[in-house]
C-alpha cells in the first residue's frame, strides 16, 4: 500500500499555493485595491495542513508556540489565546467588571471596545478625539474620571499609539486601570516599547483585516497572573480548573478538595468559578498564526513604507485634507491611511469616497464613527464627557485606504494618479 509522508504531502501543498494563490498580476482600473486583507504563502498553508494531520483540533501544541511567540513579541508574561479580538476584549471587561462602575473610552470608535462594557453592567463613558491622530487628549480623560471610575479602555487607533505614558500617570494618580485595545495596532512601539505591554492588560484581534490573521482569532495579554488566571477562566466555561485542553489532574488533587455546597472530592474539572464561556482559539487557527508571526516584522515595515509613499503626497492636498499625524516618540504600525475633508474643501467625502470606489480603490470610514449616534445605543445607559465635536467632525468627513502589505508600489502610483485627477479636477 502506498504511504506518504509529510514531507511529500507539502511538498504537494506548495504546488497547489502557487497553481492557486500566487499573486496575480495587477491591472490598473480593473484589479480592486483593497483596504485590507491577508497576505500569506505556501508556509501558512502547510503549518495548517500540518496541524489538520495532528487532528488535535483544540489547543495544542501550535497554540503553546503561537502564544509563546506573541508573548515574547509585545513584550508580555501572559496570554490567553481567543477566537476573535471581540472575544478578547469580553474578557478583559469580564475579568475587572463591578455592575455600576465607568469605563473611559473614546466615541469615536468600533463597537467591539463598547459592546463588553455594556453586557458587564457597567457604563461607557464617551470622550472625544483630535483630529489627526485620532486619539483622545489626555486632559479630555481627567474631566471624565468620577469616582465610579474604575479603568480606562482606549483603542491605539488605527496604529498610531495614544499618550500612553500620560494616561498610566492619570491611571496612578487615580487608582484606576488601563486597558489596551490593541487590535489594530500590533507592532507599533512608544519609546522602543510595544503598545500592548503598558496596561494591566491588552486586547489582539487575528481578524483577515489586521496585521496578522488566524482567520478568526484574537488574544488576551497581560503580566498579572491573576488576571491571566481570571480570564482564562471566564473563556473556558468559567471552570475553576486550570488544566491545558486534553489534560486531567495537573494540580494533583482533582478528587480531593472542597468547593462551596458541592460534596467533597467533587471532580475540579467541572467546578466553575465564574459564568463564563466557550472562546477558545482552535489548533488550526494558531497554525496559521505561528507562520504569520514570523513575518509580522515585515509586514510591519511595508505598511510604514505604503503609508509614507502616501504622506508624501498627501503633503501636497493639505488644502483639502487634515493629515495623519504621529509623535516624534513613536513607531506607528499603520492600518490605514486617514484623511479628513476639510470645511472649505471643494467637495464632500461622499463625493471622494464614491469616485475612489468607482475606480477600484476601496475606501472605509473610521468604523462606526459616532458610537454614540449608531443605532445600537438605543436604551443604552452610557455617559457623554463634554463635547465630541471632532467625533462628529470625523463621522460625517473621514475616511481611510489601505496600505496593508499585499499593496504594490504599482498600486500606490494609480491611487495617487486618480486621486490627483480627483482634486486637480
Amino acid at each position: 500500500m502506498f504511504k506518504m509522508n509529510r514531507k511529500e504531502i507539502f511538498k504537494l501543498v506548495k504546488q497547489f499555493y502557487e497553481q492557486e494563490h500566487k499573486s496575480k498580476k495587477f491591472i490598473p482600473g480593473s484589479t480592486k485595491i483593497s483596504c485590507s486583507g491577508k497576505t500569506f504563502d505556501e508556509l501558512e498553508m502547510i503549518y495548517l495542513v500540518d496541524s489538520a494531520l495532528d487532528f488535535w483540533l483544540t489547543a495544542g501544541r501550535y497554540e503553546k508556540s503561537f502564544s509563546e511567540l506573541l508573548c515574547n513579541f509585545i513584550g508580555m508574561k501572559y496570554c490567553v489565546s481567543t477566537n476573535s479580538g471581540t472575544s478578547a476584549n469580553l474578557l478583559a471587561m469580564s475579568a475587572i467588571a463591578g455592575k455600576g462602575h465607568e469605563i473611559i473610552t473614546a466615541a469615536a470608535g468600533f463597537p467591539t471596545t463598547v459592546s463588553p462594557i455594556v453586557q458587564n453592567q457597567m457604563i461607557p463613558v464617551f470622550v472625544d478625539v483630535e483630529l489627526g491622530s485620532y486619539n483622545v487628549d489626555p486632559k479630555q480623560i481627567e474631566k471624565a474620571i468620577t469616582p465610579n471610575t474604575i479603568a480606562i479602555f482606549l483603542a491605539h487607533t488605527m496604529g498610531f499609539p495614544f499618550d500612553v505614558n500620560e494616561i498610566l500617570e492619570i491611571c496612578e494618580d487615580h487608582g484606576i486601570y488601563l486597558i489596551e485595545d490593541n487590535c489594530d495596532s500590533l507592532g507599533a512601539k512608544v519609546n522602543g516599547k510595544h503598545t500592548g505591554a503598558f496596561g494591566l492588560m491588552s486586547t489582539c484581534s487575528f481578524y483577515p483585516a489586521h496585521h496578522i490573521t488566524t482567520g478568526e482569532g484574537g488574544a488576551l495579554i497581560t503580566n498579572s497572573e491573576c488576571y491571566k488566571k481570571i480570564s482564562q477562566s471566564y473563556r473556558d466555561w468559567g471552570r475553576n480548573c486550570w488544566c491545558d485542553t486534553g489534560y486531567d489532574n495537573t494540580c494533583g488533587k482533582r478528587f480531593s478538595q472542597k468547593f462551596g455546597e458541592l460534596p467533597p472530592g467533587y471532580d475540579h474539572k467541572f467546578v466553575y468559578s465564574h459564568l463564563g464561556y466557550n472562546l477558545k482559539m482552535t489548533e488550526m487557527q494558531a497554525a496559521i498564526g505561528c507562520a504569520q508571526l514570523e513575518k509580522l516584522p515585515s509586514f510591519i515595515k511595508k505598511r510604514q513604507h505604503n503609508w509614507l509613499k502616501l504622506y508624501e503626497f498627501f503633503e501636497d492636498y493639505t488644502k483639502f485634507f487634515i493629515l495623519p499625524e504621529c509623535s516624534f516618540k513613536t513607531d506607528p504600525s499603520p492600518f490605514g491611511f486617514v484623511l479628513t475633508v476639510r470645511d472649505s474643501a471643494p467637495f464632500r467625502r461622499y463625493d471622494i469616497v464614491n469616485y475612489l470606489e468607482h475606480n477600484q480603490i476601496q475606501t472605509r470610514p473610521l468604523f462606526a464613527g459616532n458610537m454614540v449616534k449608531q443605532p445600537c445605543m438605543t436604551g443604552v445607559n452610557y455617559r457623554i464627557s463634554d463635547k465630541l465635536t471632532n467625533t462628529d467632525k470625523i463621522m460625517n468627513d473621514t475616511f481611510w485606504i489601505g496600505v496593508h502589505p499585499g499593496i504594490t508600489d504599482e498600486m500606490i502610483e494609480y491611487i495617487k494618479v486618480r486621486i490627483k485627477e480627483f482634486l486637480d479636477g
